[in-house]
């Protein structure tokens, strides 16, 4: 193998390669980047126990001289690329199997692994992908993700949920004390029901941070692919069947509170500073607890006791309020700050059934997103 690049297009390409690069492996061929050269394009390869991920290069600044394919160690080789500050950069193999790297004023030598041992990737083929632009999969990720449950006790709950139903794609993440839910439209796809790891989709969502264009997805029976410029990434899908939520989100709420988005999450960040955390061992209910009041003059306080430290009361005036009474409920700052934080729209309403009952946060301008939140008990 003997080729030529422009630095900069390999780096492009070695950041996103890098998503499916394990840091440790029982395969220590993983830990490889597989470079293969046809004698028009290159392709580099990674891949882990969850994502494999390929890039296509053919940029006019690509030179391939000799084709070949080689394994190169690849967090050395990566840092490597980055490192250098040569315009071009000449890849060529010789008969010791080392791979040299060639720039202005400088040699680097690596020793590769043998190409052979590399496992085949079979990236799903079908011909009927569904079509979705990048930036409604971003939002998607960012609005959803934040939900998913950090538990490996509940392994499916550790990924979020998409159920393709007669055209509706409903978008679903939880771990059992909050949930994210967004419903998209999907026309012309046959229904489906999967369950993405929530690591894969973060990955993909940096993947894709500069691509504005339609991305093309393709589902078999444990696999999803997702196909944009020059790139593919696959996904491995949980096992197992997710729980039914339908049910968790109720048509009427007695109490209907609208507060500016972010007069109230500055309320609460403030307020949160002073609240007890949860000493339990389990990190998924390890929360800071503050308590939110309607009082009879319809005034809303936000506050919270510390015995330790203090307490804290503050005001929030609502831009619009529909109540039947005075109501208590206690819930997780932190599950509050990142539901706010998933909204765009300059008001959300925090729609309340009961004092022990979840709670629905929705926003003005993004009528598709749900957030629901779990209140827990306390003591008034």
């Amino acid at each position: 193998m003997n080729l030529t690049i422009d630095r900069e297009v390999l780096i492009d390409s070695l950041n996103t390669i890098s998503r499916g690069l394990p840091t440790k492996s029982p395969m220590p061929i993983l830990l490889g980047i597989k470079l293969y050269a046809t004698d028009k394009d290159l392709f580099l390869t990674s891949s882990n126990s969850d994502i494999s991920v390929e890039v296509r290069i053919n940029d006019p600044s690509l030179v391939i001289e000799e084709f070949g394919q080689v394994v190169v160690p690849g967090r050395f080789f990566i840092d490597i690329i980055r490192k250098l500050n040569s315009k071009k950069v000449n890849l060529y193999l010789n008969e010791d199997n080392v791979l040299f790297i060639k720039v202005d004023r400088g040699e680097y030598r690596l020793r590769i692994m043998d190409p052979l041992d590399y496992p085949k990737i079979d990236f799903v083929s079908q011909e009927n992908p569904f079509v979705i632009s990048s930036n409604t999969l971003k939002n998607i990720i960012r609005e959803t993700l934040f939900a998913t449950c950090q538990s490996e006790k509940k392994p499916i709950l550790t990924g979020v949920n998409f159920n393709l139903t007669d055209g509706k794609l409903t978008i679903t993440a939880t771990d059992s004390f909050r949930l994210a839910q967004k419903v998209v439209n999907i026309e012309d796809y046959e229904n489906f029901n999967i369950t993405v790891p929530a690591k894969s989709l973060d990955d993909l969502f940096k993947a894709i941070d500069t691509c504005n264009d339609d991305l093309k997805i393709y589902i078999s029976n444990n696999k999803m692919l997702v196909v944009f410029k020059n790139v593919c990434f696959q996904t491995r899908l949980l096992e197992g069947n997710y729980p039914d939520t339908s049910r968790l989100i109720p048509d009427y709420f007695p109490i209907v509170i609208k507060f500016n988005k972010d007069e109230l999450q500055e309320v609460v960040e403030r307020i949160s500073l002073l609240s007890p955390r949860d000493k339990e061992k389990d990190k998924e209910i390890t929360y800071s607890i503050i308590k939110l009041s309607l009082k009879k003059d319809r005034i809303i306080e936000v506050s919270t006791t510390n015995a330790s430290i203090g307490d804290g009361t503050e005001q929030v005036i609502p831009t619009d309020i529909e109540a039947n009474g005075p109501i208590t409920i206690g819930f997780s700052s932190r599950y509050l700050i990142e539901a706010l934080r998933s909204f765009t729209s300059t008001e959300v309403t925090l729609n309340i059934l009961g004092d022990i009952r979840p709670f629905i946060i929705r926003g003005d301008n993004e009528p598709n997103l749900t957030q629901l939140i779990l209140p827990v008990r306390i003591d008034n």
